[in-house]
């Protein structure tokens, strides 16, 4: 029996189950994959927002990373929430000595707004992490908050990817979801340029999908595709995660990540 691709995910936990460790063990299991977790935080979180937040210690998140790595050994990592500076050199030291693609979510703020990076870890992001990362997936207000870049229009993008290439990752893939219109997306390495749109679907239950998207990224890489053929692939999974998205609890619900699994679509 072949054994599936290994996928470890380095994020908080949301204690509702829609993002985080979470949403990336769901969205792995879903595209056939073997995941597996360092927490970095625990937050208490539901669907109303982040009601506390508490970073693990560097000691505890360098234990775990090396636990998985060195005994079972990783086809991709991804990142998400990394909560302080001295987490964010942490994990990209690790990254770094690790032959693996890794997929960069920087996290900064959740959802419902709730601040998960703090403010003195930005330049740690800038100047360690995404210089280290294979793919890196800001949204746009994560582009602002890292190089300053504020896009209102699809014809912004390519000056946003070109601000966060010029931090070091090979291929950024900014999300421009918050945008009027289709939903589009740009995945460059300063020389390929793939745009990426998918219909916008009228629903407000979101959450959790940057770190949906990131993870699939993560698992379609761990399967040998290229990164526009992961990146592809992951949009596709999670335009599809979110028109299922469901109401949960008395705020925003989650995007559903076996929208596949419920309907038979196979995974790719």
């Amino acid at each position: 029996m072949s054994l599936p691709p290994r996928v470890l995910t380095v994020a908080g936990s949301d204690s509702g189950g829609g993002a985080g460790i979470q949403a990336d063990l769901k969205t792995m299991l879903a595209l056939g994959v073997h995941g597996m977790s360092v927490v970095t935080a625990v937050t208490a979180q539901n669907s109303l927002g982040v009601q506390g937040a508490w970073e693990l210690p560097v000691e505890a998140v360098r234990a775990q990373y090396r636990s998985v790595v060195d005994d079972i050994g990783v086809q991709a990592v991804k990142t998400g929430m990394l909560a302080s500076a001295e987490l964010v050199e942490t994990v990209a030291e690790l990254i770094a000595g690790t032959d693996a693609p890794a997929v960069v979510d920087p996290v900064g703020v959740s959802k419902h707004g709730d601040p998960l990076l703090a403010a003195s870890a930005l330049e740690s992001v800038r100047r360690r992490l995404l210089p280290v990362a294979t793919v890196a997936t800001p949204n746009l207000d994560e582009v602002a908050q890292l190089t300053g870049v504020r896009v209102e229009s699809e014809g912004q993008l390519k000056e946003a990817a070109a601000a966060v290439l010029s931090y070091g990752p090979r291929w950024v893939l900014v999300k421009g979801g918050h945008l009027p219109g289709d939903a589009v997306d740009l995945l460059t390495d300063g020389t390929e340029e793939h745009w990426l749109r998918a219909p916008r679907h009228d629903n407000r239950h979101t959450h959790g999908t940057g770190c949906t998207l990131a993870s699939a990224i993560a698992s379609q890489l761990a399967k040998g595709r290229t990164v526009p053929e992961a990146v592809a692939a992951a949009k596709e999974y999670v335009t599809g995660a979110v028109a299922a998205g469901f109401a949960l609890g008395g705020g925003i619900g989650p995007v559903d990540h076996a929208w596949a699994l419920r309907t038979g679509t196979p995974s790719a």
